[in-house]
């Protein structure tokens, strides 16, 4: 498996991974009698063909970026197209019957659960790895080492204010914070809202983006910037961002999968559309593909593996759809 974790630090994910891969001519031109002999003999069942569409979750991209490249050495004749567009808006499209699976840092919400009950679609929730949500600052801000979550609250709640870190401790400096979060249709952002802010607006002033590259950038630059976006994105980014403790916690692999690090640790999630993987081998088969590999995937990109009793329970969830 290769180094994701440098993977993620040196490359901007584009709005959408398309990911496949067909041998080339020439290779199957220069192959030996051997090579083709072993592949006629082969089972059916090792052949897949056709093509996957997904969309969702950016914090779940890594997962994802890094699954479906592997898939296309597996599988090279299935194209697996996964888009980054955010929870919500993944689900928009899962709704429309556009993919065939639906990534997810939320679980799905009442009314979206309803629209797709509505459009005759049943679906499997299906876990893959855990993440805590982190709070980062530049690494040139010297003067934040830890929020409690009122701390939190009180940056990031609108409230008509102008606000300054002076606000939080007025031995911090008297200048005005410049924050970064995950667009509006990002699970991240809903989870937030949720947790932290518990229903009420996120600052106005808040530069918003479904690409948390982008957030990562803006915050990196500007030593009164403040961001918050899922783990594997602090941990690619390590040596340029600082992340700041909540209630004296540090996400870390232990303390996301023990549930220490409180309020934002959270389960990951894709969404498949039950018909599309009874009757479609190629997206029956990347499910599955994915299931066995998330665990293994979630620690190489820097999110924290499930036990492996959960991945066997996805697995006999997906069996169970045949």
């Amino acid at each position: 498996m290769r180094n994701w974790k440098f993977a993620m630090a040196s490359t901007i994910l584009g709005s959408a991974l398309v990911l496949g891969a067909c041998g080339s001519t020439e290779e199957a031109a220069t192959g030996s009698e051997t090579e083709e002999t072993t592949a006629d003999t082969a089972s059916d069942e090792a052949v897949v063909e056709g093509s996957v569409a997904g969309d969702g979750s950016s914090t779940v991209a890594p997962i994802m970026e890094g699954i479906v490249e592997e898939y296309a050495a597996a599988q090279p004749g299935v194209q697996v197209t996964v888009g980054v567009s955010g929870t919500g808006g993944g689900f928009e499209k899962f709704i429309q019957g556009e993919t065939a699976f639906s990534n997810a840092s939320r679980p799905i919400k009442e009314e979206e659960a309803a629209s797709l009950e509505e459009a005759g679609i049943d679906y499997t929730e299906f876990l893959l790895a855990y993440d805590g949500l982190s709070v980062v600052v530049s690494q040139d801000n010297d003067w934040v080492e830890d929020l409690t979550v009122e701390d939190l609250k009180k940056l990031w709640v609108e409230d008509g204010t102008t606000k300054k870190w002076s606000d939080i401790n007025p031995d911090w400096p008297d200048e005005e914070v410049v924050f970064y979060a995950p667009g509006t249709d990002s699970g991240t952002f809903d989870y937030f809202n949720e947790v932290i802010l518990e229903e009420e607006d996120l600052v106005k002033s808040a530069t918003l983006s479904e690409d948390d590259n982008t957030l990562v950038q803006g915050i990196q630059a500007d030593p009164n910037a403040i961001g918050f976006f899922g783990y594997a994105y602090y941990v690619a980014n390590q040596d340029t961002l600082k992340v700041v403790t909540i209630d004296g916690v540090e996400p870390t692999n232990e303390t996301i999968e023990s549930g220490e690090y409180a309020p934002l640790s959270r389960p990951l999630f894709t969404y498949a559309n039950n018909a599309k993987l009874a009757e479609d081998p190629a997206a029956y088969d990347f499910m599955q593909y994915t299931l066995e590999n998330a665990g293994a995937m979630a620690d190489a990109v820097g999110y924290v593996a499930l036990p492996q009793e959960e991945y066997d329970k996805g697995l006999a969830d997906l069996e169970a759809l045949k």
